[in-house]
This record gives C-alpha cells, sequence and structure tokens, in this order.
C-alpha cells in the first residue's frame, strides 16, 4: 500500500481554506502540494500547474476515490514527485547517494516539460468549454480520415499523425555519455515517482541484473514485483519491474494498463526497431523516458519514438566536468585493406571483414603490440566475428597476456565466472565481437583495441564507453585505432577524433577536453603524447588553423605539398636560431618535401628577424640547385632588400661562390648579368682590393670618373687593357668598379667582362675580393670596471692627488694620435687629377677624385680633400685632437668595416670617425 504523509497544521494554516486543501490533497495523493515557506495565493494560483493538479485531486475526493487514478498519476504525479526531489537542497535518492549535477539537469528538463503539459492541458480544456467545439473538431477529423484512405498508397510509409501515436506527447529523452551515470539518474526518477508504478526496459537480460543490483543498492529493493497483467491487481500501488525490450515486445497485449504510469527505456536507441517501436505506441498511457548514449541506430533517430528532449550533456562536456575518464588515443596505421569490404545495415560486413582481418600474422601482430605497448594493463578487444575472437585470444595468450575470449557461444555461467576474473584481475585482456558492447560495465578497463573497425557512430561510441569509466588506478582510458595517422574525418572508418569532430591528432595525447578540477590521480600516465601532431579534420579552414597555431609540432610528412608549402612559409619566418636542430630533422630525414624545403629557406632568408639565420638559409638554398627565377629572386633580395643591409657583402659573396659552383639552373648570359650585377653591388669594396693589389687601379678609375667624351672613352679603353693584363682578380676588381659614360665607353666595359674569363671563374674571383663573414665570438666580453669612488671627507693630500692622477690615466682608455696630413704644398707637389682626367704637376698621380658611383666609394684625391669645380684639392682646416667616442653616430655598418679591416689593417680615425688608409707615396 501506498504511504501516506501527514503533516502537522499550524492554526494560521488552519485558517487559510486553500493551505487546508493542499493538505487535505497531500495525504490523499502522497505528495506535497505545499512545503514550508511557500506562500499558498503565489504556489496556488489559478492558472499554475500545481493548482491544477490540486483541483482535480479535489475533484476525484469529493468523487469517492480512496487513491488517485492512473490518469491523475500520469498527468501530476510525477510532476509534484520531481518538485519534492528537486526542492531538496541536494537531492538524493533514498539511500542517500547525492544526484550530480547533470542528473539533476535531467530531472529538472523533465519537471519543465511536465509543468508546461499541465499548462497546455488547462489551456485546451478552457478553449473547449463544455466539449462540444471538441466533438465537431472530431467528427471533421473522422470525415477527412475517410477521404484520406481512398488515396494512400500502402506502399509508401506515412507518417504517424497524433491521432494515430497518441501517446507520442509523452515520450521524453535525455542523452547522456556512457558512464556518466545514468543509472543512478534513473534512480532519481524512481525516488520522484514514489507513487507511481515504474516499469525499466533495457536491451539485455544481463542489464536487468544490474539495474535490479544497483537499485537495491539505492534502497528500492521494497518495491520490486514481477510484471503485472490485465486482471490481475498489484499488490503495491508503486510497483518497479525491470525487463527486456524483447519481453515488452512480446507481452504489450497483456500487461496491465493501470499498474504503470512511467516508464524508463535505458539505452533508448536500441527500441528503434519495428517489432519495439510498434509495441511502445500501442502501450500510450503511461510517460516514457529515453536514456541513451547516442542519438542514432543505423538510419533511425531516437527522436522518431521519444520526440521531446530534456536534457543532452555531449561527451566533451562529461570529459571537462569530470564526469568520465579522459580519452588518449594511439593510431596504428593497418596492414590490412578493408576497402573493398561493404557496408550493410550502417556497419561492415561482418563475414567479410572476418574473412580479410583473421590471419595469424595479423593475429600476432596484433598481440604483440598490445604486449609492448601496454603490458598487463586491463583492456577490451574487439573482433570480427566470434572465430577471430578465440584465435586472437589465443595469439594473446601465447606472448605470455592474461587473455580470454566471450561470446554468445559463452554459457552464462561460464560468461559470468570470466567477467568476475576480469574484475579480480585474474584476468586482463578481454576478447569479444559484440558481445561487451553495451551494457557491460568494468571500472579498471583501461585499453580499448578496435580490431574490427566500424562504420557506426553508435556502435563506437558504445565501445569506447567501456573504458571511460573513472578507477583510481586509471588515469585516461587509451583507444587504439587502426587507421592511418593522417586519416581526416571523411574516412569510412569511425575514429575517435572523427567521433569527437577534434581538429588534429597528436599520438598519446588526450583528445576529450582537460577537466576543470583535476583530482589527484595515483596512476601513472600509460601512454606519452608525441612531440608532433597532425591536423585530420577535413575543413581547410581548420587545417589552416592548426597549421598556423601549431607549426612548431606540426610533422609535415603527412601533409598534402600545398600545405607543407603553407607551413614552410609559416615556420620559415617564425623559426628562432636555437629551434634549428629540430627543424634540420623534419626537412632532410625525408618528413617534408622538396618544395617545402625551398620555400621554407627562401622565405628563412627574406623574413626571418633572425640575421644569423637568414645568413645561413641564403647558403643552405643556393647550395643544391636553384632555378633561374627563385635565384634571380634571391639576387634581388640580397641587392636591395633592407633587411640584408648588414650582412649584404656576406650574401653577395655567398650568391657568387653559388655561381661559381654552377647551382643557378640559367643560361650563360643570365648567369653573366647576375655576377656583374652582384660586383656591381659591392663596388666600394672591389675598389680597395683593386688598389690595394695594384697601384695604379685609383689613377685609372679616377681619369676615367673625371673625363668626358673621347678622353672618358681612351680612359675606359685603357682600364680595359689593364684590366685583361692583370691577374683576374684585379682584373674583375677594376671591371666592378668602372662605370662608362657614353655607349661606346660602356661597350668596352661589357666586352671586357666577357672575354675576361669563364663567368664561374669571374664569379669565383669576385667572391675571394670580398671578405669573410665573421664568425661569432664564443667568449662573452668582458665588461668594464666601474671607477671606485673616493671615501668622501678624505684629505686631499698631495700624495693622494698624485696617486689619484696616476690612477686615472692608468685606467683611462688611451687616445690615438692623428697622424699630419700633408699641406697644401706637398699635396700640388704629388699632384692632383684635373678636370680633363690627366694629372695635373709633374709627380704622376696615384689617386684620380672623382664622384660617388652608385653608392661606390669616391675617388678623393691625395690627401683626401675635397674637389672643386677644376678637379683642385682645397686646403683643410687645422686638425684638433678627438677622443676615440666621438663621431660614433655617423660609423659606417659592420659590413663597410669588415672591408676596411681586410684593405687595412691599421686604420686611423678620421674627424667623422671614417675608417682612414694609410696610403704609401701620400704620407
Amino acid at each position: 500500500m501506498q504511504e501516506a504523509i501527514h503533516q502537522p497544521t499550524t492554526s494560521s494554516e488552519a485558517g487559510d481554506p486553500l493551505a487546508a486543501a493542499a493538505y487535505r490533497a497531500e495525504a490523499w495523493a502522497g505528495e506535497p502540494f505545499l512545503r514550508d515557506g511557500e506562500d499558498p495565493a503565489v504556489v496556488l494560483a489559478p492558472g499554475t500547474a500545481r493548482r491544477s493538479a490540486l483541483d482535480e485531486a479535489l475533484a476525484e475526493i469529493d468523487a469517492g476515490l480512496r487513491s488517485p487514478s492512473t490518469q491523475w498519476k500520469v498527468r501530476f504525479g510525477l510532476m509534484l514527485g520531481l518538485e519534492r526531489v528537486l526542492a531538496e537542497p541536494e537531492p538524493k535518492t533514498k539511500a542517500g547517494t547525492a544526484l550530480r549535477r547533470h542528473q539533476v539537469d535531467a530531472l529538472a528538463g523533465m519537471l519543465t516539460e511536465l509543468i508546461a503539459a499541465a499548462q497546455r492541458d488547462e489551456e485546451k480544456e478552457k478553449e473547449n468549454g463544455n466539449g462540444h467545439a471538441l466533438a465537431e473538431v472530431e467528427e471533421e477529423d473522422e470525415d477527412d480520415d475517410v477521404v484520406v484512405e481512398g488515396e494512400v498508397d500502402e506502399d509508401e510509409p506515412v507518417e504517424l499523425t497524433p491521432e494515430q501515436d497518441p501517446g507520442a506527447i509523452r515520450r521524453y529523452r535525455f542523452r547522456h555519455p556512457t558512464a556518466s551515470g545514468k543509472t543512478i539518474a534513473a534512480a532519481g526518477f524512481v525516488e520522484a515517482a514514489r507513487t507511481l508504478g515504474v516499469l525499466i526496459l533495457t536491451h539485455r537480460r544481463l542489464l536487468v541484473s544490474q539495474f535490479t543490483r544497483d537499485l537495491k543498492t539505492e534502497g528500492y529493493g521494497d518495491r520490486f514485483t514481477d510484471a503485472i497483467e490485465r486482471g490481475h491487481e498489484p499488490l503495491r500501488k508503486n510497483p518497479l519491474t525491470i525487463q527486456t525490450y524483447a519481453w515488452f515486445a512480446r507481452h504489450v497485449d497483456t500487461l496491465s494498463r493501470e499498474a504503470y504510469q512511467l516508464v524508463i527505456c535505458d539505452e533508448a536507441h536500441t527500441a528503434l526497431g519495428e517489432k519495439t517501436s510498434a509495441a511502445i505506441r500501442s502501450f500510450p498511457e503511461p510517460i516514457y523516458i529515453g536514456m541513451t548514449a547516442t542519438e542514432q541506430l543505423i538510419a533511425k533517430q531516437v527522436s522518431d519514438v521519444f520526440p521531446a528532449s530534456v536534457d543532452d550533456l555531449p561527451l566533451q562536456d562529461a570529459a571537462r566536468r569530470g564526469l568520465i575518464a579522459p580519452l588518449r588515443c594511439l593510431r596504428v596505421p593497418p596492414v590490412a585493406a578493408i576497402n573493398s569490404v561493404p557496408i550493410v545495415g550502417g556497419d561492415f560486413d561482418q563475414e567479410i571483414l572476418a574473412k580479410t582481418l583473421d590471419h595469424q600474422a595479423l593475429n600476432q601482430a596484433a598481440a604483440s603490440l598490445y604486449r609492448d605497448r601496454f603490458d598487463n594493463t586491463p583492456g577490451i578487444v574487439y573482433a570480427a566475428g566470434v572465430d577471430h575472437a578465440y584465435n586472437l585470444a589465443q595469439e594473446f595468450r601465447a606472448t605470455g597476456l592474461k587473455a580470454e575470449a566471450v561470446s554468445g557461444r559463452t554459457p552464462p555461467v561460464r560468461l559470468a565466472e570470466t567477467l568476475a576474473a576480469y574484475e579480480r584481475g585474474e584476468i586482463n585482456v578481454l576478447i569479444n565481437a559484440q558481445l561487451l558492447a553495451e551494457g557491460w560495465n568494468s571500472p579498471r578497463a583501461t585499453v580499448c583495441m578496435h580490431l574490427a573497425p566500424t562504420a557506426s557512430r553508435r556502435v563506437y561510441q558504445q565501445r569506447i564507453g567501456r573504458i571511460m569509466r573513472m578507477h583510481a588506478r586509471k588515469e585516461a582510458g587509451i583507444v587504439v585505432d587502426f587507421v592511418p595517422k593522417g586519416a581526416t574525418h571523411n574516412e569510412r572508418v569511425v575514429s575517435l577524433h572523427s567521433l569527437l569532430d577534434a581538429d588534429f591528432y597528436r599520438e598519446g595525447a588526450r583528445v576529450t577536453p582537460a577537466p576543470r578540477r583535476r583530482s589527484q590521480r595515483r596512476a601513472r600516465r600509460r601512454l606519452t603524447p608525441a612531440p608532433w601532431l597532425v591536423p585530420v579534420t577535413p575543413d581547410v579552414r581548420r587545417r589552416i588553423s592548426v597549421i598556423q597555431r601549431e607549426w612548431q609540432r606540426v610533422d609535415p610528412r603527412f601533409l598534402d605539398e600545398d600545405e607543407q608549402r603553407y607551413w614552410a612559409t609559416i615556420a620559415g619566418r617564425q623559426i628562432r636560431f636555437d629551434e634549428r636542430a629540430s627543424f634540420v630533422q623534419k626537412l632532410t630525414e625525408g618528413r617534408a618535401s622538396k618544395a617545402a624545403l625551398e620555400q621554407f629557406l627562401a622565405t628563412c632568408a627574406a623574413e626571418n628577424p633572425n640575421r644569423r639565420l637568414r645568413l645561413m638559409a641564403l647558403q643552405d638554398r643556393v647550395s643544391m640547385r636553384v632555378e633561374r627565377a627563385d635565384f634571380d629572386d634571391l639576387v634581388t633580395l640580397v641587392t636591395q632588400a633592407p633587411t640584408w643591409e648588414k650582412e649584404r657583402l656576406a650574401g653577395i659573396r655567398v650568391l657568387l661562390r653559388a655561381i661559381a659552383e654552377g647551382k643557378p639552373d640559367a643560361p650563360d648570359q643570365i648567369l653573366e648579368r647576375w655576377t656583374w650585377r652582384l660586383a656591381r653591388a659591392t663596388r666600394k669594396v672591389q675598389d680597395r682590393r683593386a688598389s690595394t693589389e695594384y697601384p695604379e687601379a685609383k689613377r685609372l678609375l679616377g681619369a676615367l670618373a673625371n673625363s668626358r667624351g673621347h678622353r672618358h672613352e681612351e680612359n675606359a679603353a685603357k682600364l680595359v687593357q689593364t684590366a685583361l693584363e692583370q691577374p683576374i682578380q684585379v682584373g674583375a676588381a677594376l671591371l666592378a668598379s668602372a662605370e662608362g659614360y657614353t655607349p661606346r665607353a660602356t661597350k668596352l666595359l661589357d666586352d671586357a667582362r666577357e672575354n675576361l674569363g669563364a663567368i664561374s671563374d669571374v664569379a669565383l674571383a669576385l667572391s675571394e675580393n670580398l671578405p669573410a663573414p665573421k664568425q661569432p665570438s664564443s667568449s662573452r666580453r668582458r665588461r668594464r670596471r666601474r671607477k671606485k669612488k673616493p671615501p668622501e671627507g678624505a684629505a686631499a693630500t698631495p700624495e693622494a692627488a698624485t696617486a689619484t692622477a696616476e690612477t686615472t690615466e692608468e685606467s683611462a682608455p688611451k687616445r690615438r694620435r692623428r697622424r699630419r696630413k700633408p699641406s697644401a704644398a706637398e699635396g700640388e707637389q704629388q699632384g692632383v687629377v684635373g678636370e680633363n682626367g690627366q694629372p695635373e704637376g709633374d709627380a704622376p698621380a696615384d689617386v684620380a677624385g672623382g664622384a660617388e658611383r652608385n653608392g661606390g666609394e669616391q675617388q678623393d684625391a691625395d690627401a683626401h680633400g675635397e674637389l672643386g669645380p677644376a678637379g683642385n684639392a682645397k686646403p683643410r682646416a687645422r686638425r684638433q685632437r678627438v677622443s676615440p667616442d666621438s663621431g660614433d653616430g655617423e660609423r659606417k655598418g659592420d659590413a663597410e668595416r669588415e672591408a676596411a679591416d681586410v684593405v687595412a689593417p691599421d686604420p686611423v680615425r678620421g674627424e667623422r670617425g671614417e675608417l682612414e688608409q694609410k696610403r704609401s707615396g701620400l704620407e
């Protein structure tokens, strides 16, 4: 008999007729209508669902009913029970187990739907009035049905109307992932339905025993009764029965329509079959609640039978909340190809799949993989058929693993003993075909190996659900997928990443989101994440985003050609100098294509902010064969880019040596044009080199620069003749420093450049004229010690002052003395070059003055005097002694200082801080 709840009534409540009626109905129905602290005028206001329940309860009491009718229980019994459970500060089951947040969300969503349904029913009753309007509508519907019946084609499926499926408005569902505690959520509904008859349906007999055990643990063992058939009055008003879907389909016609007001459907996706769904529709009176972890069964949806959704908890959210164990993934490239295996009924044909996979070599390889990777870690292996499972178990035992196979052929007693031995740790690996995909739960199961791949997302989700339960010794569940490492979600085989729609795959890394509150786990990690990853999403934008975000860890071997070039571009821009070693492995061990390597080096040389990396990338780029267009881009980059301003000489030297070694793939005319283009960019250094090796070079170049007309052409002819007679290094330097002002002079110079020698020899000679780049110093510069200040109040004695002066002179940097410049008279005796290019005076001129030519060094007169309009040297003002630190703001770049060091090993500083060359014959 149901338990009636009696609550004491205060004097103030006794004076309120609405509160008195609520307590009267509470004693009759067994559920409270009014709780402590609530205002009856508010919670029982007209139009509310609770007021509708009270009015109908009073009506049935006045009608003489000693207990609520079945219709009243269906409409209001569960609603009032959910309000009672959720009104507690911490909702619990009868045994005191607290409901978790997602379980409370399911109960609250169901309560919302029931309240809305009660209010809709109230509005319909007001609209229909005394029932005449409803009768008229029903007559019109009957006429329409008569007309439609003759036009319906029996071969075409007809969607069920509300009149044909009246119980659809009372069927609800919620989706929680496997191992998130759906059984406890069902216990919460059983607690809310303490005055209702409850029928729980599941798809396997094993789950019936599991549900029975769990609900007895939660304190509902006294409510268990056998199935109540028609004509038999139940011994209890709130019976609890657990059966399978197959039993329900066979006995639905004989089941009592008055005994059960709530039906809970576990694994609701298995109730979508034709017979089961027809049985559910033929039993429309009670409320149905479907619990599932997946929404799909082949081509059918759970919403087809359970239309209303009350709660949805995705797998990612469950992992983020810490409700399930995190999941890690290991992808193993498959050895056997299953492209020819057809898909039948939403999954691979199991018979053909077993013939493809059940081979001794493959079974031995799978056993060795499990032993080497996981050793005695408890796990479950899914095989393609019963025979395949037993063959795998034999090979697993041969490798020393404690493995056992179970199937539908296993006797029930033997199956129970095997599962119990697995829980005790006597067996570590369970191998099955599909027996343990649903319903079986073992918290110690850690590894899920899909030796039989599946094309069904539902089957895959049910499989991995076996390892998602929390355990003290489990750090995370491990899923082994036999798919290529770079396989996208478009593949026929379902993988963990395609199920969760993950963007990238990283071997051994966690695929599910990290829990917000990480508990202190004692278990060690069974799978270490790899340092590389690969995008697996088929969405192009998301793949590009992964490459941009994780370019340092992306393994280019799994990218296509265009993605490799894009990755190389990103890496070339952002790589740091200390990361070059890891990228050498990626680029040289066959992971990246040659095009990606070339793109990386070119981008690094052009856009990387590190100077050393740019130069190293340029050297590596020209160490291989370079196409004509690419080398032309490199020449333009080194000679014109602002980023190469300080490394221009070193870069040009690298390109000239590449031309000498024949690396560019271009004809000789193009090679010659590149060579002299690079040489002109280093005209200043080539000029100094020629002047050092051949003293007459200054005079020849000065005469050529300061002459015009036929004199200019004559000087060009003399320079050309001299260049061809000198060694190739000097001749190349002369021709690189010379520039013609007339077409004939330009043609003479061009012909001389062509006849100087082979282009490889000329390029090599020009590169040898340039200074080699300085090697970075391994030792740090010593910091100058700061001069200690004398203590305050010290006596300023002559001896102390003298000692201080001596210390200051020793610690102060020595000043270099400027060499005396020759006077104007001495300059006239040495001779200068006139405007016509001929030397003036008796002595021959050593240096020819002139204007700067395209960034080249200005050809000064003897004493570096400025040339006037007539070319005469102007006398300079008297020299002043300057400190070594003067003129720092106008110092030349590192490349110019390097060039000056090659030409003048002992430089001195001028008035503007410029390096000057000590010239013989001038001083």
